[in-house]
Order: C-alpha cells, then structure tokens, then sequence
C-alpha cells in the first residue's frame, strides 16, 4: 500500500465516503455515487471522457431495455398462468418451497427480478392464507429464489451484464448467454435443496396473517378524525366506544396542538384526532361508525372518499426516505392520500403526518384506479403496489402470447449470438411497444433511471480505481492474503465482493472488483472469465441483510421479517453458495 500515490489514496477516501454515506442513507445512492464521481473529477483523477463514459456503455444500454421488456411481460400478465405450477394442494414445507422456488428461480433467469417477486408476493399470501400456512415461510425462498436464479444467465441480473460489459472493455471475450449456467444452475439446485431438506426450519412462524390484498396490514398507526357535528362529541372514549376494540388500540387523542393520553374518562370534541395502532381492517370498521371520518383536510379529500385501497412497499432509493409525510406533499406529489404505516422493525408512534418515513415500511393508500400499474411500472419510489381489496383486470390480456413470443425470440437471437445482447434488448423493448404490449409512458416509467445512472456513475468509480493503480495493489494484497493457490484466492475474492454487496450495492461492487479480479488473474496466470464470473455470482449472493437486494426488501413488511431473520436463513445459503460457486470454478474452468 506504500506504492499508493495521492489519486489512488483520494480514490480510496471516496470509495469508504460512499460506503459510509450509503450506511447513512444520506440521500439516495445515484446521487451518492455521482458526487463521489464529481469529487474524482474535480480533483483530476479521471477526465471527463472516463467519467461519462459510462452513459454510453453498452451494459447500460441494455439494462435499460430489458427494464421495458420486463415491463411488457409484466403489464400483460402473460406468467400469471404459473398459478397452477407454483401452489399445489400439498402443505408441507419440504414440497412447497421446491414447488415454488424453482419455476420463480427459472422465471428470474430471463427477467427482472424485481417485478417477479412483485408479481408474486401477493399470489404467495393469497395462497398461504388459503392454505393454513404462514406467509413468513414462503416469502424469504421467494426473495432467495429470483436472486439464485438471476444468477443463472447473462440476462439474469444487471450485475452479470455489466461484468460482461467490463470484460470486453478490458480486452476480453464476452460472456455468453449461458457460461454462468454452469454456476448458477447447481447453485440454485442446491438452495432449493436446502431448504426442501433443512433451511425451511429455520424459517420465522409470524402466524396467519392476513393477506395483503385483503385484510392487508398489522400492527400499522392510522388516524381517525372526530366529526364536527359528530354525535360523539361530548361522550367520554369509554362511552363511544372506542376503548375495547380488539383489533386496535387508542394510543392518544390530538387536540389542535396539544397531545392528550387516551384514558377512559377523556372526554372527546369536535375536530380530535385519534391515533391508533392495529389492523387496517379495523380502521375500515371505525370509519363505518357514525362521528368519525378520515384525518385529511377537505382539499386532500375532495374525489378521493370512495376511491380503492393501495398497500405500498416503500422503496430505499425513495424520497420518502427520511421525511414525513407532510415534508414530501405525498397528496400533491404522489396523488393519493397515506391512512396508515406500518413498520415491521417497530412500533410506529406519532402523528401521522410527522413520522419520518423509512425504507421498507407499508403505507396504505386510497387513490384512484391504476395506482397500482403506474407505480409498480418504476421502482424509484415504491417496490410493490397492490391492491387491497381484489387484483385488478390484466390491462392487455391478449397481448400475453405476443409478449412470450418477444422474450423467447430475444433469448434465442442472444443464444445462438445472431445478435449482441444489446441489440436484442433493444429491439425486443422496441417490439413491446410496437405491439402495443405496452404504452410509450408505461415504457417510460419502466426505466429506472436511478439504476441506471448508479450503474455509469460506479463504471466512472471503476475507472478510477483501475487508472490509479488501485486494481493491481488490492489484488496484490488479496494474493499475499491468499498465499495458499488459486482456490484459496477464488474464496478470499468472492468473500470481499460479497461483503461489498452488502456494505454497497451489488453493481457497485461488481464494478469495483473486477478490475481486481482480472489483475489477479493476470498474476496468477488462469482464465479472466473464470474471475469475472466470481465477481458476480459473489455480487448478485445478498441473503443476510434486507438491504443488500432489492427483493430482500420488498418482503420484509410482507412478511413479517426482522433484521436477524435474513441473518439466521442467509448465512448458511451464502456459505452454500460460495461453496458451489468455487468447485464448479475450479473444476471447468481452474482444473
């Protein structure tokens, strides 16, 4: 590390700024990786060619693209079909997982993951709910399945596409549609496996839940407004009936400004606003009672009484994060009014408006039909929006064969390389909306920009650490670390990237590893791809945290899930994997 000159050096302070900031979650992680690009720049570390080269790289591109193709399958429901082959009549955890992680895992290695398990969640509770199972048992293998399975082919996961892209900027062969085939499909085998034989075990019990498209949320803080001709005024809490409740509890009663505890003999007027925590079956139940009304103001109320109901996941690159309610504007910014949160790490306490709002909580929603599609078609801010009462009708029914027909032809045309990937993205994405599968705007909405600017942002980061000469002296120190061989240098490798995707994000830290990766193997003398394919199998391998993937995240809530629940069920699948992982390396590719 003494070789480090200053660039490498102020290469290194930005990297450990962004993983801090990240920690943080000081703003959103485009934003953070762009101002550590911006510092990079100023400084003169990278030139601008390097630093933007990234907006025109070709990874992102086709990123970019199968985010519309996803969306045209999506938007057509062409895999709701799949019913039939996920849930079975059997109720046993060691058929039921098998059952339902192995067509998810094969539906994720052609699509995005992300809409997959938001497609699937809530036919999951559905069908937990009719079965008599927990949906806390099925939720994370949900999670686990669309990520082993992205990590199944080239087009599984952003993360295989932009090592694939890195690797032809350095001068090597691109990987084909298949080559992580040899990795992902035993390693997917072997998930399913364990939790078929063992890891259903040790699987949370959060009971029989409700599902979330009909009696939806649990233990969620909601408000209620007393009327101002109410013919509860002046009755006492006992008296009105609102202190055995059952399902809900009176937590206290809002006077104007001032905060009253909810004891029995409080006597209520015109205007309180009563916070409770409870179910939001019960929330519909006291708004049926005569005297009580939504906690909204007239404006935020007008059109919006007989609206449906939406259950919002929401996401950690949204700006709800770490605002309230009333700082964001949510009725004018985000058409439709919040009626109650839930947080599954803890109880949510104050008024509603005010709390500040956290990645993964569950807002319900009322706001007019559609909600659901326009939201769900970006993840920006929410990762799933169901909603609550009944799904709703398949906005192009007959469009589902058209949209396979599109997919398959584009996995074919990349299969036997009659096409570059991107090419076929491209025009696969074009195809959707020539067919009319999806609009010009729901195609819009469908590209997530964030992702893809974090993606250009990380390859001008990439670029840095490999000009300065970063690259070669980590891979150096990771090699003196792995003095053993090779098989202990595939191991320390993939332990550092999949700690990284952890602490970062998964494309962050395949960008940043792999030009470590090829110097290592460069200095050991073996085959780059074999390196690269380690550096994303190991990034896209996020089981022990909620916040490592984006799937993780979304069923948290939805499941009832706790920060040690991923811990305890996502170490033993990681351990797995990289195990698998490092022997099919060393024996087709190392041997």
């Amino acid at each position: 590390m003494l070789g480090l000159d200053l660039q490498a050096w102020l290469t290194i302070a930005v990297i450990v700024a962004i993983a801090g900031a990240l920690l943080r979650d000081v703003a959103r992680p485009d934003l953070i990786f762009l101002g550590g690009l911006g510092v990079l720049l100023l400084a003169g570390v990278i030139s601008p060619e390097d630093a933007f080269a990234g907006f025109s790289n070709t990874a992102v591109l086709t990123v970019g693209a199968l985010f519309v193709v996803a969306a045209g399958v999506q938007q057509t429901e062409a895999l709701s079909a799949l019913d039939r082959a996920l849930f079975g009549r059997s109720k046993r955890l060691r058929w039921v997982l098998p059952r339902l992680m192995l067509p998810t895992a094969c539906l994720s290695a052609f699509l995005n993951n992300t809409p997959i398990v938001a497609m699937l969640t809530p036919r999951v509770q559905q069908w937990a709910q009719r079965a008599g199972l927990p949906a806390s048992k099925l939720l994370i293998p949900l999670s686990y399945a669309a990520i082993v399975g992205g990590m199944m082919t080239l087009i599984g996961t952003s993360t295989n596409i932009i090592v694939s892209g890195l690797l032809v900027e350095a001068g090597q062969p691109a990987m084909g549609l298949f080559d992580l085939t040899w990795i992902g499909l035993p390693a997917m085998l072997a998930v399913v496996l364990f939790f078929a034989v063992a890891g259903h075990r040790l699987l949370p019990d959060r009971g029989l839940g409700p599902p979330i498209l009909e009696d939806g949320l649990q233990e969620c803080l909601f408000e209620v407004r007393v009327g101002a001709r109410a013919s509860l005024a002046g009755n006492t809490v006992e008296e009105a009936g609102l202190r055995a409740l059952g399902d809900a509890f009176l937590v206290h009663v809002r006077r104007r400004e001032r905060l009253m505890p909810a004891s029995p003999d409080e006597v209520l007027e015109p205007g309180d606003v009563l916070t409770f925590t409870g179910t939001a079956a019960m929330l519909e139940e006291l708004l049926q009672r005569p005297g009580l009304e939504r906690n909204v103001s007239a404006v935020e109320t007008d059109g919006l009484q007989t609206l449906p109901l939406f259950e919002a996941v929401v996401s950690s690159s949204s700006n709800l994060v770490g605002k309230s309610l009333r700082e964001v504007e949510f009725r004018e910014r985000y058409g439709g009014v919040v009626l109650a949160i839930q947080r599954s790490s803890e109880r949510v306490e104050g008024p509603l408006g005010r709390i500040p709002i956290e990645a993964g909580d569950l807002l319900l929603i009322e706001a007019r039909d559609g909600y659901d599609q326009r939201w769900n078609a970006s993840r920006d801010e929410f990762y799933l929006v169901a909603p609550r009462r009944q799904v709703q009708s398949r906005p192009q029914p007959r469009k589902a064969p058209v949209a396979l027909l599109i997919l398959l032809a584009m996995i074919v045309l990349v299969a036997f390389q009659l096409l570059p990937l991107v090419t076929a993205a491209f025009a696969a994405a074009l195809a959707m909306i020539a067919t009319r599968c999806l609009n010009t705007n729901q195609a819009r909405r469908a590209v997530n920009l964030q992702v893809l600017v974090l993606i250009a942002a990380a390859l001008g980061l990439g670029r840095a650490v490999v000009q300065t000469g970063l690259a070669d002296v980590l891979a150096q120190l990771l090699l003196s670390m792995a003095g053993l061989g090779v098989v202990v240098a595939v191991v320390v490798l993939y332990m550092i990237t999949n700690v990284l995707t952890e602490l970062i994000t998964h494309k962050a830290a395949a960008v940043l590893m792999l030009p470590v990766a090829l110097a290592m193997a460069l200095e050991l003398g073996v085959e780059p791809k074999a390196f690269a394919m380690i550096v994303a199998v190991a990034a896209a391998a996020s089981f022990m945290t909620p916040i490592g993937y984006q799937t993780n995240l979304m069923v948290m809530a939805a499941g009832g899930y706790r920060v040690r629940d991923y811990l305890k069920v996502g170490l033993p699948v990681s351990l797995l994997v990289m195990t698998v992982a490092t022997i099919m390396i060393f024996f087709i590719w190392l041997d």
